[in-house]
């Protein structure tokens, strides 16, 4: 800063500089090393993860990593079924565009779902699976009406059953042909509060199984009761009773020749779905139903 001169002198007036030192603390010693240890650290990190995962998973699961990171579907694709050929994995009578020759790698049935547009025969043929549902339903309502003629025939040709005709009901659902074996006030099909057959119930059953046994189609046998109650829940109780009985008419199914593997499904549901809605203890309430299935698409079949 500068000072006034005197008045009347000559003399240049006094320049006063003034210097102010800051002294660093703290962050300010210099932290560029700190940038670069801190990446040193990450890349030994992604090091050691690198080498734990060498470690710890298999090669496919290795190949699903490289995947996920440099996707390889596409590649996959291009480079099969042919694709290397003159049409580039296609035929001059490919409707769709699909490859059918010796050399391919993928065919039709394993990677065009059924339901997929496509040629005029996907699927269909005789022995694909890819069979129509259509045609394997048709066929299925088919047999079930020549099993429901020749049940019903062979009861009323039967004096000894004759007169179990009313206790056998025929249901089309959506699932199948249902077959209903009822009780009623004067009749049942097993012992009172057991799984034992009575004689006449287990013919029935051997009948039924004679007409049934030579189709293809997946059984489901449920079990119902009506609402009694008994005295010991833990003992005996009307879930423990309509499984039982569903799983005693499986076997005198079984015993008559019907192979285990089409039994699909065996369950017992209590009281919980009555025929006659408004009485539960209705003894008709008490019956085993047995389903045949529709058939589902199976490859060769």
């Amino acid at each position: 800063m500068a000072a006034r001169a005197p008045h009347g002198s000559n003399q240049p007036p006094k320049i006063i500089v003034k210097k102010i030192f800051v002294e660093g603390h703290g962050g300010h010693h210099g932290g560029a090393w700190k940038v670069a240890y801190a990446d040193f650290v990450t890349a030994m990190m992604a090091f050691f993860l690198l080498l734990w995962l060498l470690g710890a998973t298999t090669e496919k699961q290795r190949k699903s990593l490289a995947d996920y990171f440099a996707p390889t579907l596409v590649t996959m694709r291009e480079n099969s079924a042919g694709s290397h050929g003159l049409f580039g994995g296609e035929s001059i009578t490919d409707k769709d565009h699909y490859p059918h020759r010796a050399q391919q790698t993928g065919t039709r049935s394993m990677t065009i779902p059924v339901d997929a547009a496509g040629g005029n025969q996907v699927g269909s043929g005789q022995k694909g699976t890819l069979k129509n549902k259509a045609e394997l339903a048709k066929e299925d309502t088919a047999n079930f009406s020549r099993m429901h003629r020749q049940i019903e025939q062979e009861i009323g040709n039967n004096p000894k059953l004759k007169g179990l005709a009313k206790h056998v009901h025929f249901v089309r659902t959506r699932d199948g042909l249902r077959i209903d074996l009822l009780d009623d006030a004067d009749y049942s099909m097993f012992a009172l509060g057991t799984t034992q057959l009575e004689p006449a119930a287990d013919k029935l059953l051997g009948l039924i199984a004679e007409s049934i046994k030579g189709s293809g189609n997946p059984i489901m046998i449920r079990g119902h009761t009506d609402s009694l109650r008994y005295g010991d829940p833990k003992t005996m109780n009307n879930w423990m009773l309509s499984t039982g009985r569903a799983e005693a008419t499986r076997q005198r199914l079984a015993a008559a020749g019907v192979p285990e593997d089409r039994f699909d499904r065996i369950e017992g549901v209590a009281d919980r779905e009555p025929m006659i809605a408004g009485n539960p203890a209705d003894p008709r309430n008490r019956r085993i139903a047995i389903t045949l299935l529709y058939r589902r698409g199976v490859f060769g079949q």
